[in-house]
């Protein structure tokens, strides 16, 4: 694929000005606590002092647990913590950590260790100055930390943390509050709440951390005895289970538990509506090696295999979704434990298709999340999958054998003689016990807030790694791509050949990459007549179409040596995000490809739409008005 790209513009020196202002505002709203004298008594065993300008340093009582909103990086000096399942030590370097209002919030837990002799008291104590004194802490903290210290507790350093991303996402005006908390009254903050808000991080209630019910920690104990374990065969997880019940929170504790003892983690991705690691519409395989410690728009991140199927729903056709799913399936290697997520559509035809999913991927363990009456789904043992029609396969028949009620259900056993191909996980039953557990329309935030962010986290590695000003994304220059170097195709409707350009100009593309080679006798462009299953080696924004020169210009974070591979263009029902279109900081005059005057009379047309009810007005401070 034959690319030129030019340098960046410079910011202008207006936007630097602003974000300099910001960051000084943010730091005197910090030290305003202090200096009004608000000293109301601080937690036990809680103790945060700052360490240097933009770094704190926190002392955790054994077992305390910090639970917060915001971002910042956390290096732990002495002792152990554990952060949504992860355990950090002090010989493991920082981590970037995300708690932003539209999730679940993070908590912090000191990891209680074995009680030292008393003679070790003082090289434990001479340990934790050391570690201090290494990264700069200023004397005053130290005295402050040591003061309060003992040979169980946890020390750790909290670092400001300004990512390209985030300096991406927080600068259009809708999301510029995604990790401020509920705002609370300033009598209720303390000095210690004033040091951890000048490094970007509120504490909030422990209600609004991760609950993790009697089933889920049984069923996380398990899967964890069972991953670790040296028996033949390694284990494959599939969670399912309707929308809203912790499915995506569940996988990443489960991945960071397993992380705390095995180098890498493979993680298979069914959900086309709600992925974690890629942007939306795309079916893909994961190797994990570092914890997740924060929601999918911060760890966007090339997978070892994947697809993309185009849109957020498969409804539409089922058995391409099913193709895709064992093409990426099919370079699972099998040598390390791979979890499987799925989607939130268990009822009438997403059910069935849910018992494909089990018979084809043949998974060891099946964690079924759901709300206690179990009115959204069956449980999904080994004979309810085996006998059950799904919508591409079918059950085995009953005739041979009597049938079976629930109770005898749980003690059968497959006759001699008989097929042993059929699935033979063990189910483990997560009922999830958090507020709103299981109404989908009881969410924080709606899906499409939510798949617009992990697209904005993908579009936020064309920022510069440098801390300064954020680029919009119009003053960057695109590669230029010949319309005979690449294959196009339309993925979710049937487009005239006269009117494709129209469709692809403006649009979000998966830039993939056929086996065969493209061969065009002409200036193109290569229409496909048929959707091809093939890699998709990321993606990117068609910013415009040279009819004249027959060029497409597009603008992606894909490195230049992958871009190399890429011969084929799939636009599907994915969407830019409009606040890319309409948000974006210095533009001038009329909005190119959005406009107020339009004849919505014309299929295909359609209007912004706002949801402006998707965000929780009374608990989240920020809006996202924008589909």
């Amino acid at each position: 694929m034959p690319a030129r790209r030019g340098r960046p513009r410079r910011a202008s020196a207006r936007v630097l000005a602003r974000a300099s202002r910001a960051e000084a505002a943010w730091r005197e709203f910090a030290s305003s606590f202090t200096r009004a004298g608000m000293v109301s008594p601080a937690e036990p065993g809680l103790v945060a002092v700052e360490a240097t300008e933009g770094t704190a340093v926190l002392l955790l009582a054994p077992r305390q647990a910090l639970t917060f909103t915001g971002k910042c990086r956390l290096r732990c000096l002495y002792g152990a913590v554990r952060l949504l399942g992860f355990a950090v030590a002090s010989h493991q370097p920082g981590l970037p950590i995300f708690s932003p209002a539209t999730h679940c919030a993070l908590s912090l837990e000191a990891l209680p260790g074995a009680r030292p002799p008393a003679a070790a008291l003082r090289q434990l104590r001479a340990a934790a100055r050391c570690a201090m004194r290494s990264h700069r802490v200023r004397r005053q903290a130290r005295v402050k930390v040591m003061a309060r210290f003992s040979p169980d507790c946890a020390v750790v350093l909290l670092e400001h943390l300004d990512t390209p991303v985030t300096r991406f996402l927080l600068s259009h005006p809708l999301l510029s509050r995604t990790f401020e908390p509920q705002k609370k009254e300033e009598s209720n903050f303390t000095p210690e709440d004033a040091v951890l808000a000048s490094v970007g991080i509120v504490k909030c209630s422990p209600d609004c951390g991760l609950l993790v019910s009697e089933s889920m920690y049984l069923a996380l104990e398990e899967l964890i005895q069972t991953c670790c374990a040296e028996d033949e065969g390694v284990p494959v997880v599939l969670v399912c289970g309707p929308k809203n019940t912790g499915k995506s929170t569940f996988n990443r504790y489960l991945i960071n538990l397993l992380l705390n003892r095995l180098p890498v983690v493979e993680y298979m991705e069914c959900d086309i509506g709600q992925t974690e690691f890629t942007p939306p519409g795309c079916v893909s395989l994961s190797s994990v090696t570092e914890p997740v410690l924060g929601p999918p728009f911060t760890h966007q991140q090339m997978p070892c295999k994947m697809v993309y199927y185009g849109q957020t729903s498969c409804e539409q056709d089922t058995e391409r979704y099913l193709d895709v799913v064992k093409y990426v399936f099919s370079c699972y290697k099998k040598e390390v434990p791979l979890v499987i997520n799925t989607m939130g559509w268990v009822k009438g035809e997403g059910l069935l298709l849910l018992i494909d999913l089990i018979r084809l991927l043949s998974p060891s363990h099946v964690v079924q999340m759901d709300v206690c009456d179990w009115k959204a789904m069956p449980p999904l043992t080994p004979e309810h999958v085996h006998f059950s029609a799904g919508l591409h396969t079918r059950g085995k028949q009953q005739s041979k054998c009597k049938q079976l009620g629930m109770g005898d259900m749980e003690s059968w056993k497959y006759p001699e003689g008989e097929d042993m191909s059929a699935p033979q996980h063990k189910l483990l039953y997560v009922h999830p016990e958090f507020p709103r557990a299981g109404a989908a329309g009881e969410a924080r935030v709606h899906s499409s807030i939510l798949r617009d962010m992990s697209i904005l986290g993908y579009l936020g590695h064309l920022q510069s790694p440098d801390i300064g000003a954020v680029l919009p994304l119009h003053s960057l220059v695109p590669y230029q791509v010949p319309f005979n170097a690449v294959a196009l195709r339309v993925i979710h409707t049937d487009v005239a050949p006269s009117n494709i350009m129209y469709a692809v100009n403006a649009s979000w593309v998966g830039l993939c990459c056929l086996p065969e080679e493209i061969q065009c006798q002409t200036d193109g462009p290569v229409l496909l007549t048929q959707t091809p299953i093939c890699d998709c080696l990321g993606f990117g924004i068609v910013r415009g179409v040279d009819m004249e020169k027959k060029l497409y210009h597009i603008l992606t974070p894909v490195p230049p040596e992958n871009l190399r591979l890429v011969n084929c263009l799939l636009l599907g029902n994915i969407a830019i995000p409009n606040c890319v279109l309409v948000s974006q900081q210095g533009i001038e005059g009329e909005i190119p490809y959005v406009t107020s005057d339009y004849n919505y009379s014309i299929m295909g047309s359609g209007k912004l739409r706002k949801k402006k009810q998707h965000m929780k007005r009374k608990e989240f401070p920020f809006e996202c008005d924008y589909t």
